[in-house]
């Protein structure tokens, strides 16, 4: 599969490293488009693309790309993909997939339309552990899944402080980590919240800084989540079954869970990644791509027109809104 990568920050930096690790399995770097020529060519002399743009545009009009990875800023999203999809290029677009509802079923609908390939980059739903924990959830090896929580927090300071947390960026905690930890909770519980409730603090960009959510599935099942750019807090999450305890030291990377059985048993799984964990993700659209698939069956449209649905609830509660949305 010939890549194209939009966007050259620290996230396109990654999925290329990946990239470049499994030329093996049939991946190349083609090319890399910025919005500032020298930094593209800096980016493709780094990781050896081949082609440097000085342009979105001309990054999806190089007919040698299959397949682009949208990694520019979120309020850039949905008229990257759109642009990419109008240009015949499958896509794979970094979390979150838009900024509304709205939008993520325009993308998914265009796709269709075009018989393209397009997912939202929600990496951590495509690790082998996320697999094994969910055979276990349904199978009720320890009863019903009654309750689960996560939490994750960092701080950003100066120029990085501001990219994340700047309305007219798309910015806030919400959007840059609490979908790893609303994308989590929906997953175990199979789908969205019935209700929440929530408490927030904005920041003097009018985003938000810091939140916890208290939310109820169906059937009586609870959840909450903390996220925060402003506090380091380790990325932790637990379910709690009527016989055992899951708990899962880094649920982003979810590389490793113990199972604690109420009778005093206690095990651990671990599910070591082959790279570092993006290589599941792009082997899924690979897969979908050359099976002539519009959309992952892993991590589905209705998956993600969920999740921007739920995040767009908890926003419209605390009134905050963004321009485009």
């Amino acid at each position: 599969m010939n890549w194209g990568i939009i966007a050259t920050g620290n996230i396109a930096g990654k999925f290329a490293k990946t990239i470049n690790l499994m030329a093996g399995e049939g991946q190349k770097l083609a090319a890399v488009g910025s919005r500032d020529l020298s930094r593209a060519e800096e980016f493709a002399k780094q990781y050896g693309a081949e082609k440097a743009y000085g342009s979105y545009e001309e990054l999806c009009s190089d007919k040698n790309v299959n397949a682009v990875y949208i990694a520019s800023p979120n309020n850039l999203h949905f008229e990257n993909a759109l642009m990419c999809l109008e240009n015949s290029k499958h896509v794979l677009c970094e979390k979150p997939f838009t900024l509304c509802e709205r939008d993520a079923k325009m993308l998914y609908d265009k796709a269709e339309e075009k018989r393209l390939f397009i997912m939202e980059g929600l990496w951590t739903r495509f690790l082998p552990l996320y697999g094994e924990l969910l055979k276990i959830i349904s199978s009720k090896k320890y009863g019903e899944l009654r309750h689960a929580r996560c939490e994750y927090g960092f701080i950003a300071e100066g120029k990085r402080r501001e990219r994340k947390f700047l309305n007219e960026l798309g910015g806030g905690a919400l959007l840059d980590i609490g979908i790893y930890n609303l994308g989590f909770l929906n997953m175990v519980m199979g789908g969205e919240p019935e209700r929440f409730d929530t408490e927030v603090r904005m920041n003097e960009y009018e985003t938000d800084e810091y939140s916890v959510i208290q939310l109820v599935y169906p059937n009586g099942k609870t959840a909450q989540c903390l996220q925060t750019i402003g506090l380091q807090i380790e990325r932790q999450a637990a379910l709690y079954f009527d016989n055992a305890s899951i708990y899962l030291p880094d649920f982003q990377g979810a590389y490793k869970m113990t199972v604690k059985e109420n009778g005093g048993g206690e095990y651990t799984l671990e599910f070591p990644p082959d790279i570092n964990g993006f290589e599941y993700e792009i082997r899924e659209a690979e897969n979908c791509i050359s099976a002539g698939k519009t959309h992952s069956d892993i991590y589905t449209p209705r998956d993600s027109i969920s999740l921007s649905r739920v995040m767009d609830s908890i926003r419209n509660t605390w009134g905050m809104k963004y321009s485009d949305c």
